[in-house]
């Protein structure tokens, strides 16, 4: 899915320096309140509206104002924890960054970050964090949780004073689980896998996302034919569709019905590649076509585009 680009929102010209250096780090924008901030990326008038129209189209939030001045906005419109943007309180002369909401999806990520960069203290609250420094339903950037909703308890448990079972072939590239306290005999079990490991109450699998997944259709094929094929290919390698990076193929499938509910389905992003590049993996391709040359120009559209993204260390 696109990034949704934050909003650095703005109060008072005294505030602005701070903004703008928060937006920079966040390649965000700058909205400043008309008659009170000037050089700002985007104006209101309303501070409440504007704040609580930015929050319903999702869109994440980080107040150089006051913590209350979020909290009366937005209180209101709280409905669903896993849906709603981050939103994040600092203060002007960015000594404090505060994630009010959204902590385990991506506020406390955003206020680590900015902190580094402004020399702010980032004030986490949220317990998994203070007591290991590690979010159990937020995974680093390019990991996925196959089973959010059971994070929760496990943290409570480990908090409780439960150890955890380490495993996965993964498990040499999450490094950012090893503050956990471990026991091999524990009933707890955390699992970095590629595979298509089953989770439970008492297993999170996290899932690499390692996988270039090339796909090819004829024009206007039938989404559910793609899917179904898609998820019989992956099952018979014994990859979890959590370990997908993305969807790839060729240019002239940009706009493909198809291509593109598959990558909805998947939750990841399209990536195109034109003939020429494809057509440079010829040399790889283990089943090049004629035929599909004679069509697109690339003897290879779906293996050529895995082959192309995954490069040549892939």
């Amino acid at each position: 899915m696109d990034r949704v680009t934050p909003a650095v929102v703005c109060l008072s010209q005294s505030g602005l320096a701070t903004a703008r250096a928060a937006a920079l780090a966040l390649a965000a924008s700058v909205h400043g309140l008309d008659g009170r901030v000037t050089g700002a990326d985007v104006e209101f008038s309303d501070t409440m509206g504007h704040l609580r129209a930015l929050f319903a189209a999702g869109v994440p939030i980080i107040g150089v104002c006051s913590a209350g001045i979020l909290i009366r906005a937005l209180s209101s419109a709280l409905s669903d924890k896993w849906a709603e943007p981050a939103v994040l309180a600092i203060a002007e002369d960015a000594s404090s960054i505060i994630p009010l909401l959204g902590g385990h999806h991506g506020a406390n990520a955003i206020a680590r970050n900015l902190a580094d960069v402004l020399g702010g203290h980032a004030g986490i609250t949220t317990a998994s964090d203070t007591a290991h420094g590690v979010s159990l339903d937020e995974p680093p950037a390019g990991w996925r949780l196959a089973n959010p909703d059971c994070a929760k308890m496990m943290a409570a448990r480990i908090l409780g004073g439960e150890t955890v079972r380490l495993e996965g072939e993964a498990l040499k590239d999450a490094d950012w689980l090893a503050a956990l306290p471990q026991n091999p005999d524990a009933v707890l079990q955390i699992v970095a896998t590629e595979r298509n490991i089953q989770p439970t109450e008492e297993r999170l699998v996290y899932h690499p996302a390692n996988f270039a997944l090339g796909v090819g259709c004829a024009r206007n094929c039938d989404a559910g034919e793609l899917s179904t094929l898609v998820r019989e290919t992956l099952e018979r390698a014994s990859i979890a569709s959590g370990a997908i990076a993305a969807v790839v193929t060729i240019d002239i499938n940009a706009d493909e019905p198809a291509v593109l509910a598959l990558a909805g389905e998947l939750g990841v992003p399209v990536r195109v590649f034109d003939a020429e590049t494809l057509e440079a993996q010829s040399t790889r391709l283990a089943n090049p076509s004629e035929v599909v040359f004679a069509e697109v120009g690339c003897h290879g559209v779906s293996e050529g585009a895995a082959l192309a993204a995954a490069g040549l260390d892939g």
